[in-house]
């Protein structure tokens, strides 16, 4: 949890991330959040300051505890876990992170849902959206969620009257080019975004440039005939690879620097594409 954010949407937001994903990406910068925790202590003995143990629940199974004043933040309970998980995770109602907010809520803007992937907890969301929009001190707060965009449209129905905005990750135009790089296809995200886009609840649509790995300026024409019509109201924010947080084969891919980036970008805006967002540092 982010108490203060800037860039995870519009002002400054309180942004909850959420554990586990269905996306499994070769790129992915926080591939520590892709799993969920099963407790098999195998990171307990690798850290430095015993801020894991192990301890028996009341029905005798063993679970991993992490003790937060203890914490270096050294990570090193990330780097040995097989499952791309952590255990440095809380477990809150809707109640106590209601809580959390109404701390902050004259500090901030709005809520930010992420993970991993936040939609994976739809009922959780609606009931936290739900709650702050139908609670007088907090409903000023916007609510948005940042996705990869594979919920289906009947999810995206429950939750769209108390959503504000959604970031949709398009992490490559070909299916197979998205299959390959996330193990997913990518017929859901478009899906979404049209969607969401109908609703007016796109806030933001996000393509990460990977060079000679994504498709966008192999396919920039049809690239651009698709985002034309969403950039008059929506966002189209340009993202360079780096290999901060990213683990294995995808160390060894080449970063995208700002005049690749910029590439893109005047591609696009050549073929009428507006509103783009470019990285502001590298």
């Amino acid at each position: 949890m982010l108490n203060f954010s800037c860039v995870d949407g519009p002002g400054n937001r309180m942004v909850i991330f959420f554990q586990g994903c269905n996306y499994n990406c070769k790129n992915c910068h926080n591939p520590q959040t892709i799993g969920i925790c099963n407790h098999c202590a195998g990171c307990v003995e690798h850290c430095p300051t015993q801020a894991l143990q192990t301890i028996h629940t009341e029905n005798e199974k063993t679970k991993v505890a992490w003790n937060q004043a203890l914490c270096t933040e050294c990570d090193k309970c990330i780097e040995v876990c097989p499952q791309q998980a952590s255990p440095k995770t809380m477990t809150m109602t809707v109640y106590e992170l209601i809580e959390k907010i109404h701390e902050n809520r004259l500090f901030i803007n709005g809520i930010t849902v992420s993970g991993g992937e936040a939609s994976l907890n739809l009922p959780f969301i609606i009931s936290l959206f739900r709650l702050i929009k139908t609670t007088a001190s907090l409903k000023h707060l916007t609510c948005m969620i940042d996705s990869n965009g594979s919920l289906s449209v009947t999810g995206w129905k429950h939750l769209t009257p108390y959503l504000d905005g959604a970031m949709i990750d398009l992490k490559a135009w070909h299916d197979e080019t998205h299959k390959w790089l996330t193990n997913r296809s990518n017929h859901r995200v478009f899906e979404t975004m049209n969607f969401l886009h109908a609703q007016n609840k796109l806030h933001e649509i996000r393509l990460l440039h990977i060079p000679n790995k994504t498709d966008f300026m192999e396919q920039i024409e049809k690239v651009a005939y698709y985002l034309r019509p969403f950039s008059s109201s929506v966002k189209i924010k340009l993202n360079a690879f780096r290999h901060h947080g990213v683990v294995g084969d995808a160390l060894n891919w080449d970063e995208c620097d700002k005049e690749e980036i910029n590439q893109l970008a005047n591609e696009l805006s050549e073929r009428g594409v507006e509103n783009l967002l470019t990285p502001a540092i590298y």
